[in-house]
């Protein structure tokens, strides 16, 4: 494997290993430090303004945003992400203007050094980064280049299996990625074309017919090799897929009104699902879940970076982080979040990550720059088929 694939995957692998909610409902967090003066550090005599921002769905939730708006006079003005690729190519097209923050996928690094589309934080503002669980604030070091960060840790989260509980059942041990891919799931299925095809990798490794789907990552030849054998694979079998999915509500439409039983999600839309009482479950497969990282990082045309790092240090508490994972099903990486959840929010992860579940966590490498196009031209040849 390159130093390319380790990295940033490396370091959030480690964070994984030294924090987990179930840690944290046991007990062992220690208290959060500026956190407990109050939800939010204002600075003395700060002018009131606005911050634009794209963000994931709810990450940012409307009852935090009226807070934080009453408590800073500070405006977040919130566009909604639904991918990374749209993210990227967004900033490429308006050359890193007109937002104040972004909120790219760790893994994507690979994507974005070299574009000169971001700059680096002041670390010396972020007064609250202590807050912030040091596994993970680790992880987001990553992203150092020319002197400065340039990404920070906000949320975690999986892709794993969701289904109908009133129209299928299984079992942690037994659930496997592949199981979208029996019989009786033809034409019953849903997923994310590109991290679909991921899943078919990691299925046929473990069926020995396939290298480590993660070699895929080293140089082209080694990725063409193992997504040729993936697409062989993904066309025979797009008769099961019902739908395609390339955002949050989307997923959630499938199981509710498209006659998906079976899909690969992510955990945040079919854990919704589950705490609205729904007949859904979302539980990581044998082959581990596909697991990622969500930061903050500010554009080079960013104008409001005072209002900015209020929003970040506002971010970093405990009320903020428990407030999204509760109305998102993610995870947060705030110290001592999980104390404040939800008895539902607390059953969902337990039923999502049973047993030896959070030490299978599989995070997605990082991206190197010529990774993102040659998938797509596998992904669209699955997608036409």
């Amino acid at each position: 494997m390159t130093s390319t694939v380790k990295t940033s995957a490396q370091k959030t692998v480690e964070a994984a290993k030294k924090f987990n909610r179930r840690t944290v409902l046991k007990g062992t967090a220690a208290a959060v430090g500026v956190a407990a003066a109050g939800p939010f550090v204002i600075r003395d005599a700060f002018a009131a303004g606005t911050v634009n921002a794209i963000v994931w769905t709810n990450y940012l939730t409307d009852d935090f945003l009226k807070k934080f708006e009453k408590d800073t006079g500070i405006k977040v003005n919130v566009t909604p992400l639904g991918s990374n690729e749209e993210l990227l190519n967004k900033m490429k097209a308006s050359k890193g203007r007109g937002f104040d923050m972004i909120t790219p996928t760790l893994n994507r690094k690979g994507q974005w050094i070299d574009l000169g589309l971001l700059q680096p934080w002041d670390m010396s503002k972020i007064t609250n980064i202590g807050n912030v669980e040091p596994a993970f604030v680790k992880a987001s070091e990553a992203w150092t280049w020319g002197g400065g960060q340039h990404h920070l840790p906000h949320i975690w989260g999986t892709e794993a299996m969701s289904w109908r509980t009133d129209l299928w059942s299984t079992e942690y041990g037994k659930l496997s990625l592949g199981d979208l891919w029996i019989p009786e799931m033809k034409g019953k299925v849903q997923g994310r074309p590109h991290s679909m095809m991921a899943g078919i990798g990691r299925y046929l490794e473990g069926a020995g017919k396939l290298p480590p789907f993660v070699e895929a990552y080293k140089d082209e030849e080694s990725m063409r090799k193992i997504w040729e054998e993936i697409t062989k694979f993904a066309v025979e079998h797009k008769p099961w897929v019902k739908q395609f999915w390339n955002d949050h509500d989307t997923q959630k439409t499938g199981f509710m009104q498209n006659g998906v039983v079976l899909g690969q999600t992510w955990d945040g839309p079919a854990i919704e699902l589950f705490k609205d009482d729904k007949p859904v479950q979302y539980m990581a497969p044998k082959e581990g879940a596909f697991a990622w990282l969500d930061g903050l990082c500010m554009p080079v045309g960013a104008k409001n970076k005072d209002e900015t790092y209020e929003l970040v240090n506002a971010i970093y508490t405990v009320e903020a982080a428990a407030d999204s994972a509760i109305k998102t099903g993610y995870n947060g990486t705030v110290k001592g979040y999980a104390d404040k959840l939800d008895a539902k929010s607390k059953e969902a992860f337990n039923l999502a990550y049973p047993g030896d579940a959070l030490s299978k966590l599989w995070w997605w490498p990082d991206e190197p720059a010529w990774y993102a196009s040659i998938r797509a031209e596998y992904r669209d040849k699955f997608v036409a088929a």
